[in-house]
């Protein structure tokens, strides 16, 4: 590769810069989060795919909130911080729930179908919930909400969806170190969009695992680049993994939503007994962790290879007439692979699910670095503990991002320092392109790692094992030719790479580096606590200890504990 760059003129200029605030990631976070802004703000919503490529429009079981009596805001609170197993921050927990009923009412006036009973919305019981409080759209409530949402977005004139573009990397003011933009892969080339504030709202890291429900894009990216940049990570550890995940060959880890054990389906093993109930007096309808986990050992005491067996989930106990009114889409997901739910078992297996840990970031999503903002699955607002109530995912995207409507107070403020000139832009002949089958390879090594080091059970000796491992692949990676473009670009100039199969490669890579920082961070975050709790369960520290009731916090190489508590929360972030 010629390294030696020359003048190019800006092939881009129809995208403005700087804009007011910078969105990245289009699921529901993302686009709520963009719809909150007020409306006279230039707002840029940044979407490493298309506005559809999330992990929201995937979420089937539905939307929780206490809105019918008898159930009340205080007994979902209640719900939550059980779920949760002492981790929640009850304030953050008492503001979700008291804000539920607005966020529902908000969807509905915007259109959102949400099944009805009558003139009511129709609500369902899920696991873990005291009353049936979950809303749905069908199966496809995730879908349902960013359709309207997406809809809204592309109606507004302040908002500028800037597509096929990854984030790389945070642009920090050299004195005060504010967030002042982000440094964007984009049309072939490396760019920098300068905002008064950056909102990352880029989903989980499910990747990272070699059996996940996420989609391709959910690489860790916003959390990997907050905390590269020196913002305060937290939880890491915490990873729910789904129970039931469809698990036929060369179909992908399609997940069966948790109202399917709701509304009546049987967990069974190969001999059809409902074994959860040796597990937990609740059955197939215990949290989500102890379901997993249950389906883990018992599989490790009955298969002759565990790795590749699965349980089987009978709905043949709901009536078939709901079963085509609640679940159409699994249903035809179902016949796409050969199984017709309403006469077979459908082999089911635990996979990752959704990431309890983030960035950490206070009611007002405001992170340890000034002007950078988290939300959704990026960011940690102290709603889930150590394991996620189910269906809380798409409530805390609203509750939270409705928050930024109130971001003027902070774009406001005093900004030190002289803003830094726009970038030159310059050209990189970079024929030819290396291969990526080193990076394919590389990934798929490390899900499966992950998958055997980090995932339902384990333990410090392989924990420690496999932080050695990813340190070496990482190395490996920045020492490809093409890295320093991605780990230390220089904010004075925009590159233009000249072949088309770059970008593609640079992404990759990208998409490879953010995954071992994550790894990295789950791994170190795993070995640190020595107690089994909520979503991270140690075979070695099988016990929950009253000592450990404290966040995992991580800044730069630093791992320290953490109490609970919002007030602690919000030291953390004004230090």
């Amino acid at each position: 590769m010629n390294q030696t760059p020359t003048p190019a003129s800006d092939p881009a200029g129809d995208i403005p810069n700087p804009f007011d605030v910078l969105v990245v990631g289009s699921g529901a976070a993302g686009l709520y989060a963009s719809l909150c802004l007020p409306s006279h703000l230039r707002v840029g919503l940044v979407t490493k795919d298309n506005l559809e490529s999330g992990s929201s429009p995937w979420a089937q079981g539905g939307i929780a909130a206490a809105i019918y009596p008898p159930d009340t805001p205080n007994l979902h609170l209640e719900d939550t911080l059980k779920a949760g197993a002492g981790l929640c921050d009850r304030e953050a927990v008492q503001f979700l729930v008291d804000h539920a009923a607005e966020a529902i009412a908000f969807l509905v006036n915007l259109g959102v179908d949400f099944d009805r009973k009558g003139e009511k919305l129709a609500t369902t019981l899920e696991a873990a919930h005291s009353f049936p409080r979950v809303l749905h759209s069908r199966d496809t409530t995730g879908r349902a909400i960013v359709d309207v949402l997406m809809a809204t977005v592309l109606e507004r004139p302040n908002i500028q969806v800037i597509s096929q573009a990854i984030a790389l990397s945070l642009w920090l003011h050299p004195e005060t170190g504010r967030c002042q933009g982000i440094s964007l892969l984009c049309d072939n080339q490396i760019r920098w969009m300068r905002a008064k504030a950056v909102v990352l709202a880029t989903g989980g890291g499910g990747q990272v695992f070699a059996k996940t429900t996420n989609p391709e894009v959910s690489t860790g990216d916003g959390i990997a680049i907050a905390w590269r940049a020196g913002a305060a990570v937290r939880d890491l550890e915490f990873v729910q993994f789904h129970p039931t995940a469809l698990m036929k060959p060369g179909a992908p880890h399609f997940l069966i939503s948790e109202a399917v054990r709701g509304e009546g389906a049987h967990l069974v093993d190969r001999e059809g007994r409902r074994f959860a109930f040796d597990y937990h007096p609740s059955g197939e309808l215990a949290p989500r962790d102890v379901v997993s986990r249950a389906i883990y050992l018992h599989l490790q005491n009955t298969a002759e290879n565990p790795a590749e067996a699965n349980v089987y989930l009978d709905m043949r106990p709901i009536a078939p007439d709901k079963i085509r009114r609640r679940f159409p889409n699994i249903i035809q997901v179902c016949q796409h692979w050969g199984i017709d739910v309403f006469n077979e078992l459908m082999p089911v297996a635990p996979a990752a699910h959704y990431w309890m840990g983030g960035v950490a970031c206070d009611v007002m999503n405001r992170t340890s670095i000034s002007g950078l903002y988290a939300i959704g699955e990026t960011a940690s607002t102290g709603v889930h503990g150590a394991n996620r109530l189910a269906s809380n995912s798409l409530l805390e995207c609203l509750v939270f991002a409705s928050q930024l409507s109130k971001i003027e107070s902070d774009l406001n403020k005093e900004m030190n320092g002289t803003a830094e000139p726009s970038p030159e832009t310059v050209e990189i002949d970079d024929r030819p392109v290396p291969s990526g089958d080193r990076i394919a390879s590389l990934r798929q090594d490390l899900a499966a790692l992950m998958w055997d080091s980090a995932g339902i059970c384990r333990t410090r000796e392989v924990l420690e094992a496999a932080i050695a491992t990813v340190e070496g692949w990482r190395k490996e990676v920045e020492n490809l030719e093409i890295s320093p473009y991605l780990l230390a670009p220089n904010p004075q100039k925009t590159v233009r790479f000249t072949s088309p199969e770059t970008g593609k490669y640079l992404k990759s890579v990208a998409e490879l580096l953010n995954l071992l920082d994550i790894a990295h961070l789950i791994l170190k975050s795993a070995a640190f606590r020595t107690e089994s709790r909520g979503g991270h369960y140690r075979l070695d520290y099988r016990e929950t200890r009253e000592d450990w009731q404290v966040h995992t916090v991580v800044k730069g190489d630093r791992c320290t504990s953490v109490p609970t508590g919002m007030r602690y929360q919000e030291e953390m972030i004004r230090s």
